[in-house]
C-alpha cells in the first residue's frame, strides 16, 4: 500500500507546479492578455462564425500540452469570432465590461480560493462581500435593516427576490392560481423564468398597458389591481423596470410604489441595467423612488463594467431574504458557533441559494478602491450623453426616424425607405452593419415594427465610436436605397 501511495503521490504532485513553472505560465498568459488589449481598439467587434472545427468533441489526453499551444488555440477558436464584449463598439446587448483590475481580483480570489459563504470559514472574504452589499444598499437609499447577495447575474438575483416575495406574502401552492403579478410587456424575460423556477408559473400574469414611451401606465395598474381584488383574486407582486432592455424605459417608480403600498403588494424593481446610473446626476434624475422598492436587482457587470457573472439582489427587509434562504445541516454545525449567523456576522450563504460559491468580492472591491468612484460616475454620465448625442444626430439624418428620447443610455431608431418593406430594409441595414463588424448593434420588435437599437454602456465606448456608427448607417442606407432593395 505504501508503494502504491508513493506512486500516486508522485503523479498527483504534477498538479502543483514549482515557482519557475508558475512564473513562466503567468508570463505567457500576461503577454497574451496584453496583446489582446493592444489589438482591441483596432479589432472588429463582431465577426460571424464560419463553423470552425476546433472543438470537434470532448477530448483530453493523458499527456500534457504546452501553454503556448493552448493560448494559440484560445486565440484562434475563442477570441476571434462572435461578439467581442470588451470592445467599445459593443453597442448591442447591454454591454458587460471587463475592467483589468477585476481580472486581477479574480486571479487573487482563485489563487487563495477563499470560501466567502460563511463568516466562520472565511471571515475576511465574507466581510468584503458584506461591505459591497452594504454600499449598494446605501446607494439605493435602503435602511440599515436591508441585506443582499452578490450573485452570478440578474437572473439568479431575480429568482432570489421573487422567492423572498413569495414567502413574505404566503403564496403557497393552493393560493398560486388566484395570485396576480403585474408587469409590462417590456419586463425582462428573467421575470417569467424566475416565476417558473419558483413554482409560480400558474400565477396570473397581468400585462399592464404602456404609454408612448413604453412606461407602465399607473392608472391601468391601479384599475387592474382593484378589479382583480373585487373578483376575489390575490394581487401580490408589482414589477417595475429601471431601464428596460428593449428601449431603456424607466417606469414611474414612485407612483408604482405608492399603489403597491396602498394595495399591500410586494414591489420589485428590475434595475439590472439601469441601477448604477444612481452614481451620476443625470441618472438620479431618472431614478427617483429607488428606495421605495421591497427588492431590487442590480448588475455590477453592467453599470460598473465588471466581468460577466456579477449580479446582486437587495432586499429592504434583510430578515425576509434570510428567512427564505437560511438552512441547516449537521455537517455544518461547527460553523454555527455563537457570534456567527444572520444579523450577527454577515454570511453570504445565509442570504443566498448558493452554498458553494466563488469569492466574488475582489473583482468588485479592487477596481472601486484602485480607481475611486469618480471615473465610474463620469463614465456613466458619459454614456447617457452619448445616447442623447446619437439620438440627436441620427434624427437629423435623411430617412431615419427615432423612438422616444432616451431615459438612460438606450436609443431606438429605424430607417424609412422611400419604397418597399421597411422591416426588410432595416433587417438588411442591420446585416450590413454586422458585416462591417467595427461596431455591433441589435434589433427588437416593437409591436410589428422591426426596430434597431443602440445600447451604450461599455466603459471603452466614446464619441468616436458613435460617430463611426452614424457614418456607417448613413453609408449603408444609401447603398441599400441605391440597390432598390
Amino acid at each position: 500500500m505504501r508503494k502504491k501511495l508513493a506512486e500516486l503521490e508522485k503523479l498527483s504532485r504534477l498538479l502543483e507546479p514549482g515557482e519557475n513553472t508558475r512564473r513562466d505560465m503567468l508570463g505567457q498568459v500576461a503577454n497574451y492578455a496584453e496583446s489582446f488589449l493592444a489589438r482591441l481598439p483596432n479589432s472588429k467587434t463582431y465577426v460571424k462564425d464560419e463553423g470552425r472545427k476546433g472543438f470537434p468533441e470532448p477530448h483530453f489526453e493523458d499527456e500534457p500540452a504546452e501553454m503556448a499551444e493552448l493560448i494559440e488555440f484560445l486565440r484562434r477558436e475563442v477570441d476571434t469570432t462572435g461578439i467581442s464584449p470588451g470592445s467599445g463598439g459593443q453597442l448591442g446587448y447591454i454591454p458587460g465590461g471587463g475592467l483589468y483590475p477585476s481580472a486581477l481580483g479574480d486571479y487573487l480570489a482563485d489563487i487563495s480560493n477563499r470560501y466567502s459563504g460563511l463568516s466562520f470559514s472565511g471571515p475576511g472574504s465574507a466581510r468584503m462581500e458584506g461591505v459591497l452589499v452594504e454600499w449598494m444598499c446605501e446607494l439605493a437609499g435602503y435602511p440599515q435593516s436591508a441585506a443582499g447577495d452578490l450573485t452570478s447575474g440578474g437572473s439568479i438575483a431575480t429568482l432570489s427576490a421573487l422567492v423572498t416575495a413569495r414567502d413574505a406574502h404566503g403564496i403557497s401552492s393552493g393560493v398560486i392560481p388566484d395570485s396576480c403579478v403585474y408587469l409590462t410587456g417590456q419586463a425582462h424575460h428573467c421575470i417569467d423564468k424566475a416565476l417558473h423556477v419558483a413554482g409560480l408559473a400558474d400565477a396570473r400574469k397581468r400585462i399592464v398597458a404602456m404609454d408612448d414611451r413604453y412606461r407602465m401606465v399607473v392608472a391601468e395598474l391601479e384599475r387592474m389591481i382593484s378589479e382583480d381584488r373585487a373578483r376575489g383574486l390575490k394581487p401580490w407582486l408589482a414589477v417595475a423596470s429601471a431601464g428596460t432592455t428593449d428601449t431603456g424605459a424607466v417606469d414611474p417608480i414612485p407612483e408604482i410604489a405608492a399603489i403597491a403600498g396602498q394595495h399591500g403588494l410586494w414591489f420589485h424593481l428590475d434595475a439590472a441595467y439601469g441601477g448604477f446610473f444612481l452614481l451620476c446626476e443625470e441618472g438620479r434624475e431618472r431614478l427617483a423612488g429607488f428606495s421605495l422598492a421591497d427588492s431590487i436587482v442590480i448588475d455590477p457587470h453592467k453599470g460598473l463594467s465588471l466581468p460577466y457573472g456579477s449580479g446582486a439582489v437587495l432586499v429592504r427587509d434583510g430578515q425576509l431574504l434570510a428567512r427564505s434562504h437560511a438552512y441547516y445541516a449537521d455537517y455544518m454545525q461547527d460553523a454555527k458557533q455563537p457570534g456567527h449567523g444572520p444579523g450577527v456576522d454577515f454570511s453570504p450563504s445565509e442570504y443566498s441559494m448558493e452554498l458553494t460559491r466563488p469569492f466574488r468580492g475582489p473583482r468588485m472591491w479592487l477596481p472601486l478602491k484602485l480607481f475611486g468612484l469618480r471615473p465610474f460616475k463620469a463614465s456613466l454620465s458619459e454614456k447617457i450623453w452619448l445616447a442623447r448625442y446619437f439620438y440627436d444626430e441620427v434624427s437629423r439624418l435623411d430617412g431615419f426616424e427615432t423612438g422616444p428620447y432616451p431615459d438612460l443610455s438606450i436609443a431606438t431608431f429605424r430607417y424609412c425607405p422611400k419604397d418597399g418593406d421597411a422591416n426588410a430594409f432595416n433587417q438588411a441595414l442591420l446585416a450590413a452593419v454586422h458585416a462591417d463588424g467595427k461596431v455591433f448593434i441589435t434589433s427588437t420588435m416593437i409591436g410589428d415594427v422591426f426596430t434597431l437599437r443602440l445600447a451604450v454602456l461599455n466603459f471603452r465606448t466614446h464619441r468616436d465610436t458613435i460617430d463611426y456608427l452614424l457614418n456607417l448607417l448613413q453609408e449603408k442606407a444609401r447603398e441599400l436605397e441605391g440597390g432598390a432593395l
